[in-house]
């Protein structure tokens, strides 16, 4: 199949129009225009096969979430999602019908969701699969919400369970090697099943994010672990935090592990994407009376620099990774 069949046949047509853009996927660059007030959001994420996700990953999950981490950024700074942009990277056997079909459905299905459209891109054949997508959005003028923002005396808060993701990860990779050694451990196959959506299917918090512009003083999304993400806030805002392990919302199966290692999961796992965002004690307060979002405060902005854990009242030392690109 040729790369201009490809691309009609799978991707012209699988998102709708948004009203923003004028000339979209069929010329050499898209055209859109910009609402009045308003300031351009833009981020980009690259997924490799086997580096960001299992071999054994659905082609639909892939194109999901290839949309859905860049959404997450969107929603990070307070922006409304309106465009991608798909660069893809694809072996020759993967360009078939019984691939290309399920990864687009991904996509269209996580783009309609947000009413976001696929304006444009680039394929290109390669030995390994890998997916590029530059998202673009809006925000209005002066009203997006960085990471260095945060202020001493700010609650540290989170949008949702952290660690899921993580868990769900462990599983399905203790099991591929228990396939691949021939080792029959079927508890360790069924274990995840509950939380592969954290995992697969992530839900990026577009609408929260929106709806914390004017009570965030900073935001970001949690993808390379709670810990490491929440210290991008610290160094960006010049202060420090002291964070309550037992308050970060947990899922029931890893609040059922031991302590070390949920806090792993938590801290240094990553593929959450919820939102971490600080914002005053008043800020607080209006918020959760103005909205019926769950929020849940899991620490506080301190003036001495740098990531305090503690646990029952009692101070924890943990080792700090994150995830590491390189």
């Amino acid at each position: 199949m040729s790369e201009f069949s490809l691309i009609y046949q799978y991707f012209q047509h699988c998102t709708r129009k948004n009203p923003l853009t004028q000339v979209g996927i069929g010329d050499d660059c898209a055209i859109s225009s910009m609402p009045s007030d308003c300031e351009l959001v833009s981020c980009i994420d690259t997924l490799v096969a086997g580096r960001h996700f299992p071999l054994s990953t659905s082609a639909y999950a892939i194109g999901y979430k290839s949309v859905a981490v860049n959404l997450s950024d969107l929603a990070a700074m307070g922006a409304t999602p309106y465009a991608i942009l798909l660069g893809i990277s694809l072996p020759a056997k993967l360009a078939q019908d019984d691939w290309l079909k399920p990864f687009t459905q991904g996509i269209a299905d996580i783009c309609n969701r947000f009413d976001v459209e696929l304006i444009g891109g680039d394929t290109t054949q390669s030995n390994t699969l890998t997916i590029s997508v530059t998202a673009l959005g809006f925000v209005p003028t002066g009203q997006a919400i960085t990471r260095g923002g945060a202020k001493v005396g700010d609650i540290i808060c989170v949008s949702g369970e952290i660690g899921s993701a993580s868990f769900a990860l462990q599983q399905i990779l203790n099991a591929e090697k228990s396939e691949r050694h021939n080792i029959a451990l079927q508890s360790i196959a069924l274990q995840p099943i509950a939380l592969q959506p954290a995992l697969y299917l992530p839900v990026p918090q577009v609408e929260l994010g929106q709806k914390l512009r004017g009570f965030a003083h900073s935001m970001i999304d949690i993808s390379d672990g709670l810990g490491q993400d929440l210290g991008h806030i610290l160094t960006a805002s010049k202060v420090g935090a002291v964070v309550d392990l037992a308050s970060i919302p947990t899922h029931p199966r890893l609040q059922a592990l031991p302590n070390t290692d949920k806090w792993q999961h938590q801290l240094n796992g990553g593929d959450d994407y919820q939102l971490c965002f600080t914002m005053s004690e008043q800020n607080f307060v209006k918020f959760n009376q103005q909205f019926s979002d769950k929020i849940f405060a899991i620490g506080k902005i301190v003036t001495e620099n740098g990531l305090r854990l503690i646990y029952n009242n009692q101070p924890i030392e943990f080792s700090i990774t994150g995830y590491q690109h390189f």
